[in-house]
């Protein structure tokens, strides 16, 4: 029996597994693709994410493997220069192919200890109080004590438990893809200046050597077909799941070709630029759906399997590694039995409205990108008011995910927040969060974590670039709580890591 089985290898399964890990949880990762994609798909990871992955230990090895790139404003590709004085030593865009940072962190997990199976799909999910039972394809059944659906947007498992996953239905289609053109850079960029005028969805943009990143309006899906037929009642209630998958963000109708976007780039921009040897093409919708549950008894949702949404301003992957690792030591805690209470719930109560706020500025965004004379008005008034640097600076935090806030009651500004990469006398604070443990952050040198030292670390640092006498940090980097008090110290470790060992 293992203690955490998760549907889905994309970046939220290997993050989440790799996380579990970290707290000897035994888990198991079964992936329906029999091998990695071949897509070689650029993506962007974001100061956030990059925070997180210095704070596992993963960041050089991936900054290797990408490009980075200044920080600037990416809401509704507006382009202003990045507010000034980020509160992050990472403060940059890492351009990296998915494939990389997928096999990055699955191999992580693997060395960490987690088995990876591919080739296998779950068809079947039963539940009672003393774990899960899930069914594969072949008739193989597992068991385990949790299971975690990382498996995309259009999640088995998400179906099977009936979670209702509501919101739009794709409208609209685009292409995107990485290839070369056949032109001079000169007429490409004439071009894209004067499509730019009316269509601000219309780009093509070098990206790496001898590439062009192309996105090109697609003619419109059709109406969502009929639903499919509801699952069986294999985890509690029906479900009668969300229309054709043409209707989901992030899935194709049918993969493009390269005469697809020859004819669209000749629609729109009256000339297909000689575009060949493409590196990979995709087509997606610009479907909105936010889970209403992350969690059903033992069975929690992760990633896409939790929300999907257009890929404006490259926020999807890492929205879904930022919930993995909120999750990870979570689930850790529960199946070890030292979780308070209220623990794993709280994954639903902080991710699924942050989710929510980027359901919203996806949606913003799309309005601001559409050719009417009222977006456009708006568009126009945004980009002035941007030259504010409280409102670059806030729609920045947003795409970034550097502005969350997490509501853990009254307090400082600082509490719920996290905590940027300090400087301390040992080097740097994310080098001490590598193997996921909390951390009391202390200047006074008085205070302990007594009987949470198995949970918690401690830091004694007088000298530490910290505007407060202490603080307690989570596995995940968000502050738990500020102060000086010993008894109120103790108060906020049993609310965040159980009772103390006698």
């Amino acid at each position: 029996m293992f203690d955490v089985i998760i549907a889905g290898c994309g970046p939220t399964g290997a993050m989440l597994a790799a996380e579990l890990r970290l707290h000897d949880v035994r888990v198991l990762v079964l992936e329906k693709d029999t091998e990695p994609t071949s897509i070689v798909r650029i993506v962007g990871l974001h100061i956030r994410t990059l925070e997180l992955m210095a704070m596992r230990g993963l960041l050089d090895r991936l900054r290797d493997r990408g490009r980075q790139r200044p920080a600037g404003s990416y809401f509704a590709a507006i382009d202003k220069p990045a507010p000034a004085g980020l509160d992050s030593a990472h403060a940059y865009l890492l351009g990296i192919p998915q494939p990389v940072v997928v096999q990055q962190l699955e191999q992580h997990a693997i060395d960490r200890g987690a088995q990876v199976r591919r080739g296998v799909a779950v068809t079947g999910v039963e539940q009672d109080d003393d774990g899960v039972t899930v069914e594969l394809a072949d008739g193989e059944r597992l068991r385990a004590r949790y299971l975690v659906g990382c498996d995309g947007a259009r999640s088995t498992v998400r179906k099977l438990l009936g979670v209702g996953f509501p919101g739009e239905p794709s409208r609209n289609a685009t292409l995107m893809g990485e290839m070369a053109v056949g032109v001079p850079p000169e007429e490409v960029a004439t071009v894209v200046r004067e499509i730019h005028r009316t269509d601000k969805r219309f780009s093509v943009q070098p990206f790496g050597p001898g590439a062009y990143r192309i996105v090109v309006p697609d003619a419109p899906f059709p109406e969502p077909a009929s639903p499919e037929p509801a699952f069986p009642d294999r985890a509690g209630a029906g479900h009668q799941p969300e229309a054709d998958g043409r209707a989901e963000a992030g899935h194709r109708a049918a993969p493009p070709t390269l005469d697809d976007f020859r004819r669209q780039l000749l629609a729109v921009a009256g000339t297909d630029f000689g575009v060949h040897s493409p590196r990979w093409m995709s087509r997606f919708g610009d479907a909105t759906r936010l889970a209403e549950n992350y969690r059903v008894g033992r069975v929690l949702l992760a990633g896409d399997a939790a929300h999907i949404h257009p890929p404006i301003g490259g926020q999807g992957l890492n929205l879904g590694i930022q919930d993995a690792v909120n999750l990870g030591w979570k689930l850790a805690a529960q199946v070890h039995g030292w979780a308070p209470d209220t623990l794993l719930d709280s994954y639903h109560a902080e991710r699924h409205p942050v989710a929510a706020d980027v359901l919203d500025n996806t949606r913003a965004q799309a309005e601001l990108l559409s050719a009417g004379p009222g977006p456009q008005a708006v568009r126009r008034l945004l980009i002035e008011l941007m030259d504010f640097d409280e409102v670059n600076r806030r729609l920045l935090e947003k795409i970034t995910a550097i502005g969350i806030r997490y509501d853990f009651g009254p307090g400082p500004d600082l509490l719920g927040r996290r905590l940027p990469d300090l400087e301390i006398k040992t080097g740097h604070l994310y080098d001490q969060l590598h193997d996921g443990r909390a951390l009391l952050l202390d200047r006074t040198e008085h205070l302990t974590v007594g009987g949470w030292a198995d949970r918690v670390d401690q830091l004694g640092d007088p000298a530490a670039a910290l505007d407060a006498p202490a603080l307690l940090l989570r596995p995940d980097g968000h502050v738990a709580w500020i102060g000086d008090d010993q008894h109120d110290l103790d108060t906020h470790l049993t609310r965040w890591f159980g009772r103390p060992t006698d």
